[in-house]
């Protein structure tokens, strides 16, 4: 496992995530996508994500930043997983059921676009259920049966739930983690880390060093999953209310507070290692060792493809056509199409901060 000290000006300036059969990866305004395709080759697709904390400075206030990061990452993650399935030729429009198919004859697109729509109102009241109403109210049952004993206390009853929503999160991970796909996609994950790592380390970008990186990173997802969970623990237990809608509610409109205090520990953890970074990053870093897997180094050679197509050009970074990835490193695409909008946008390595001990000489 490598230990090289990652460069200051390279932390934090890439992130990404797994898709299907591949990775995304994403630096300032560059992102790009590579997806391993059936026939085994490596497809590309470069673009561009203008974040609003780059077009408004309210958006890119403490706090606030951290929401609008939340929003913005859900939404490019939506899109990157629906881009993926399109490149391996998966249709997912197309009906899969008797039911459905039966729909879309009788009705047409519109109805099940109502449908989908249905269903994911279902599905996020389902997560809010499980992971708000059923939490408080377990809580509740248990004030119940101690005679109002846990309900007057505050911060054990916020405990009480905050250790199950964390069981219900944890079991829900292990539980998928069975799936072969996503098991593959957990490897993918991993592959993401590792590249990463690489990267930060300032290594050369090839599959034989991003092995030796490790697969478990500070500022991945499933480690402010688990920030938030535990920040929900403290801020949840200023909540009196005993009703249990009431409360829930309350709790849900507490959440963009947790989420972006949840967002300036992360960022604060990627770049400093302390006392109080390890213990409160140690329940994501542990999580992690479910949510990725060790990846092969054809699924590194995948991310690493991403990478150097988000990474500045300072830093070994490529600027190029979007198309199938040839064994030169340059993409094989259709010269006749025109470039897409923001295709050959690069990425700029900030500028270095001076250190304390750099100050201190001045």
């Amino acid at each position: 496992m490598s230990n090289k000290t990652p460069d200051p000006r390279r932390c934090g300036i890439v992130g990404g995530q797994a898709v299907l059969e591949g990775v995304m990866m994403k630096s300032g305004k560059r992102c790009s996508l590579a997806v391993r395709m059936p026939d085994g080759s490596i497809k590309l697709d470069n673009s561009s994500f203008v974040s609003l904390r780059q077009k408004n400075k309210l958006c890119n206030l403490p706090i606030i930043r951290g929401c609008v990061s939340f929003v913005e990452q859900l939404i490019l993650s939506m899109n990157m997983l629906t881009k993926s399935a399109d490149m391996q030729g998966i249709d997912t429009d197309e009906p899969e059921t008797k039911f459905e198919k039966w729909l879309l004859e009788k009705f047409g697109d519109k109805l099940m676009n109502v449908v989908a729509g249905i269903g994911m109102v279902l599905g996020l009241a389902m997560g809010v259920g499980l992971f708000l109403v059923l939490p408080t109210a377990v809580g509740s049952l248990a004030d119940w049966l101690s005679g109002g004993v846990i309900g007057d206390i505050p911060v054990l009853r916020s405990l009480i739930e905050g250790i199950i929503r964390i069981g219900i999160f944890v079991a829900y991970v292990a539980l998928t983690a069975l799936m072969p796909d996503i098991k593959r996609t957990y490897e993918y994950h991993g592959a993401e880390h590792k590249s990463v790592a690489c990267f930060e380390a300032g290594m050369e970008l090839t599959p034989e060093n991003a092995r030796k990186c490790s697969r478990l990173h500070p500022r991945c997802g499933t480690s402010f999953i688990f920030v938030m969970l535990i920040l929900s623990i403290i801020i949840n237990s200023v909540i009196t209310l005993d009703d249990v809608l009431l409360r829930s509610a309350t709790k849900l409109l507490t959440l963009p507070l947790i989420v972006g205090l949840g967002f300036e520990f992360i960022r604060y953890a990627g770049g400093h290692d302390n006392v109080l970074t390890k213990i409160l990053s140690a329940p994501g870093l542990w999580m992690q060792r479910i949510t990725t897997r060790e990846p092969d180094d054809a699924e590194l050679e995948v991310a690493l493809a991403a990478l150097r197509n988000a990474i500045p050009t300072e830093c070994g970074g490529i600027v190029q056509r979007s198309g199938v990835l040839k064994a030169d490193g340059t993409t094989e695409f259709n010269p006749d199409e025109p470039a897409k909008d923001g295709e050959l946008v690069s990425s700029e390595l900030p500028p270095l901060k001076p250190s304390k001990k750099d100050k201190k000489a001045k």
